[in-house]
């Protein structure tokens, strides 16, 4: 089951990567902003793909202790959205011990 989460978490990063790279070489973000006047779909889209961003940031600051780092996650999850987000868990998935259980990786670290 381990194996299959981080291989889940991996694949979300290499085809945002991959779309993400795509998009940019195909067109300059700024220039799709009139989509966002008159699509109200793309605007819906974005704010439940941020929402979701920060309903993730908000486990990301309550497992990491130091504010320096909890900045950190918040300026990369914001800007960089899921290939922030699967880094963070292959991060906190690749720090488990052998004999701990995948769904340790939720809980805060007492050290």
């Amino acid at each position: 089951m381990r194996l299959f989460i981080k291989l889940i978490f991996i694949a979300i990063f290499v085809v945002m990567v991959a779309v993400n790279t795509r998009a940019a070489l195909a067109m300059n973000i700024l220039d799709s902003f009139p989509l966002f006047s008159v699509n109200l779909w793309a605007v819906a889209t974005l704010y439940d793909a941020y929402c979701g961003f920060l309903t993730f940031y908000l486990w990301v600051a309550y497992k990491e202790r130091a504010l320096w780092s909890q900045l950190l996650w918040f300026v990369l999850i914001m800007g960089l959205g899921n290939i922030a987000m699967s880094c963070y868990a292959l991060k906190e998935l690749f720090k488990l011990k052998a004999n701990e259980p995948v769904w340790a990786v939720l809980q805060r670290r007492t050290a």
